[in-house]
């Protein structure tokens, strides 16, 4: 089986980056390009159980999950504090034991899911065209969030702070006042979730094991559709992506150390050193994005790409 080159392994990374937080499906596209450009391409970047490719995408999906949280690392020191206060005192009192609490159990089922079935989707649905069909939905999906979700009340962006949503610290154990920042103000938010929306936002993640249905976009949906704003929504997305995708890095990355692998690894260091890379500058980007903008401008880029590929490989 033939290794992943350089040049490949780089320029799907800056695809993974990129595609992986933006809401236009990550292993759609790293599917979609290899087959488009075809040749030594399509022979090299094919996804198979022992595929050297796949092997290679796990480990920029970890370089993906690093970048996030070097990304938020504060607000991981809160949340990761919070829970283990929360076990050590056996108490869910704060916004941020309670928020840790939410993303433990929304994550349960897509872990579960990905155990499953993830090899089994793969196999059967990893090819062109039901990529380009599932891309295609995905825009769909995004396009219909925007147009019949419920309205969600304005408490985004840098005035979050000045809201009717008022951040209640009283449960610490101090009276000193202290700034509240804007990311303590959207947790605050999102530990308002109910256990029964969490883990409806974090099942959404299970159809992104389908190739073409981004893992982000589905995830923002879900949020969407139970009354978050956009820039929450997309900030619950991407703070549960972090620990399942660690997680399948560490079951999955030891097969990239194989040595029929072996030769694919070099090649993987520096994919993957890229994928993190474009995953900073995509997060910081779209954070400032959802601000103030929607996703009607990826559902349309995906039903174009999508209708465009499906076009390609169905003649």
């Amino acid at each position: 089986m033939s290794a992943v080159t350089y040049v490949e392994s780089i320029v799907v990374g800056a695809l993974q980056g990129v595609s992986e937080l933006f809401p236009v499906s990550s292993l759609g596209h790293s599917i979609l390009l290899p087959a488009l450009i075809g040749g030594s391409w399509q022979r090299d970047l094919s996804i198979g159980e022992d595929s050297p490719y796949l092997a290679v995408l796990v480990a920029m999906h970890v370089a993906t999950a690093l970048a996030l949280v070097l990304f938020f690392w504060r607000d991981w020191v809160r949340i990761i504090g919070g829970l283990l206060t929360s076990i050590r005192d056996r108490e869910v009192r704060t916004n941020d034991q309670r928020l840790a609490w939410l993303l433990v159990l929304a994550t349960i089922p897509v872990g579960i899911a990905g155990l499953l079935l993830e090899s089994l989707l793969r196999d059967f649905l990893g090819k062109p065209v039901p990529s380009a069909i599932f891309l295609i939905l995905n825009g769909g999906v995004l396009y219909a969030a925007e147009r019949f979700s419920r309205s969600a009340p304005k408490t985004t962006g840098r005035g979050a702070a000045d809201t009717e949503d008022t951040v209640d610290f009283s449960a610490e154990e101090t009276l000193v006042m202290r700034a509240v920042t804007v990311e303590e103000a959207t947790d605050a938010r999102l530990s308002k979730l109910s256990v029964k929306e969490a883990v409806l936002i974090g099942s959404a993640q299970i159809l992104a094991l389908l190739p073409g249905i981004s893992r982000s976009g589905i995830t923002m949906v879900a949020g969407l559709r139970r009354g978050l704003g956009h820039e929450d929504a997309a900030r619950f997305a991407w703070l549960l992506a972090t620990p399942v995708i660690l997680a399948a890095g560490v079951l999955k990355l030891p097969s990239l150390f194989t040595p029929e692998n072996s030769p694919s690894l070099g090649p993987a260091l520096a994919g993957s050193l890229v994928a993190g890379i474009a995953s900073y500058i995509s997060v910081r980007f779209l954070t400032k994005y959802f601000e103030t903008r929607t996703l009607t401008p990826f559902a349309i880029y995906c039903v174009i790409a999508g209708i465009g590929s499906l076009l390609v490989f169905s003649f």
